[in-house]
């Protein structure tokens, strides 16, 4: 089978799998729902079954099982998928390879849509789906070694059919790059360490994503997931295996929102100590492009402390922070912003314990290959009472790539950020480099309109302070 060269008719293209149709338009050719690994419950993905004659490719694939509107179940278990857009016209065209985020808990690839990244950027942009919750992370010994790591094995599939396929999209399989976003970074943090991830991609682009943060043990993921059984009902594994997926999607679920210091802490994340992934400590050698937004944790404190009180301040920052917490109250009193809530989003935000600025800086300023940092720092102009959201967590994906959910429409100066944004984000994947410099005292791009230029992140975000702490 000859997969080096698109086909000839424009919107046709041959796959390890068979042949798949997708649908033109001036700009653009689409495909959708091409599988790229088949998933059965609590097993690695395997290859999917070839399909005789054409595929056709205009719909996305069903999602990974989530939970929906009123404790519905949205989404099937043989949900890996993916969906191409690429230019019309070039060839050869360097890859991105799109991770979404949400949590480990939601999220789904056709959620994003990288038409106008693809074609102002010239690039064949990839977005897929891996399992979540429960059925790609609970690490139950009796399942298997490495069960907790079901959904980056997926990610691991998809970017082996990239490989393997991309030439007949008309993609360059020796200029991959690897983005995700929240989960999806870390997702991108834990293939930098994963022996099998190595040689499947060529840079990484992380947003929002810490690398510096410890996953989950597993010692400790066997614990949870022995405590996932009991809750469950189950005292053994053919148990968990016959559980309907309402039993399973959406599983501690209740802890998902809740406010953390550290990302760990989180009901389901990425294994470490595992065959998948051994170590954070060994970093592929890869360009990066690494950043987040200039407010990450505004939108973790509304969901919980949106009307917190000077009064109330103390204790919860204790809570949080234990011994810890006299210190950090003098460096943060309650009036150091203009709001108690607002004056634990800096905190936080400033600590990057699960996502923020100060943690980003041990990768930034420890790797062996160039990396470029940024923050984003653009308002959402989201205000509910007398909290402002700032530039929030994932503030900065719609300048990148249009959502499926509502966003109020970019102003004339936000449609310049956009476009300047697509353009560093496609130099950096056509050659490793953004267009600013490399990652060093004041060598930080802030990217907001009108205001875009270097600065020096770890000033901004005290991150001495936070390093003297320890």
């Amino acid at each position: 089978m000859n997969l080096t060269a698109p086909a000839a008719a424009g919107d046709l293209a041959r796959t390890t799998g068979g042949w798949v149709r997708g649908r033109a338009t001036p700009d653009l050719r689409v495909y959708q729902g091409i599988p790229y690994a088949r998933a059965t419950r609590w097993s690695p993905p395997t290859p999917p079954h070839p399909w005789p004659g054409i595929r056709e490719a205009t719909q996305p694939g069903p999602i990974c099982p989530q939970p929906g509107p009123g404790g519905t179940v949205q989404g099937a278990e043989d949900c890996l998928s993916l969906d191409l857009h690429r230019p019309q016209g070039t060839d050869r065209l360097p890859v991105l390879v799109f991770v979404p985020g949400g949590g480990f808990t939601t999220g789904a690839g056709s959620q994003y849509n990288p038409a106008r990244l693809a074609t102002r950027g010239n690039l064949l942009v990839v977005t897929l789906n891996y399992r979540l919750g429960a059925l790609g992370f609970l690490a139950h010994p009796d399942l298997g070694p490495d069960t907790g790591n079901l959904g980056l094995q997926d990610q691991q599939a998809a970017l082996r059919w990239v490989r393997a396929n991309i030439a007949a999209f008309g993609g360059d399989p020796g200029r991959v790059t690897l983005w995700g976003q929240s989960a999806g970074g870390y997702s991108v943090c834990a293939h930098l360490s994963a022996p099998a991830s190595r040689g499947l991609f060529h840079q990484a682009a992380i947003h929002s994503a810490p690398c510096a943060n410890p996953m989950i043990t597993r010692t400790e993921a066997q614990r949870r997931a022995k405590a996932s059984a009991t809750t469950l009902g189950c005292p053994d594994v053919t148990c968990l295996r016959d559980l309907p997926l309402s039993a399973l999607v959406g599983l501690h679920q209740d802890q998902v929102s809740l406010l953390r210091r550290d990302f760990n802490g989180r009901p389901w994340l990425p294994v470490t100590g595992t065959p998948t992934l051994p170590t954070q400590s060994h970093l592929a050698r890869v360009p990066l492009l690494l950043g987040g937004t200039a407010d990450e944790m505004t939108p973790f404190v509304a969901a919980q402390h949106r009307t917190l009180t000077a009064a109330e301040y103390p204790a919860v920052v204790t809570t949080l922070f234990g011994d810890d917490g006299p210190a950090i109250l003098r460096r943060y009193p309650p009036e150091s912003q203009p709001t108690p809530a607002l004056a634990l989003s800096r905190l936080l935000t400033d600590h990057g314990g699960a996502l923020g600025a100060c943690t980003q800086l041990p990768v930034a300023e420890s790797a062996r290959e160039p990396v470029y940092t940024f923050e984003f720092a653009e308002p959402t102009g989201h205000v509910v009472g007398d909290f402002p959201y700032g530039a929030a967590h994932s503030a900065e994906l719609r300048y990148l790539l249009d959502l499926s959910w509502p966003q109020p429409p970019l102003t004339p100066a936000q449609q310049e950020l956009s476009q300047r944004m697509i353009d560093h984000w496609a130099a950096f994947v056509r050659t490793g480099d953004p267009g600013w410099p490399q990652h060093g005292p004041g060598r930080t791009m802030s990217l907001r309109a009108g205001h875009t230029g270097l600065f020096d992140l770890a000033a901004r975000h005290d991150c001495g302070f936070w390093s003297r702490l320890g």
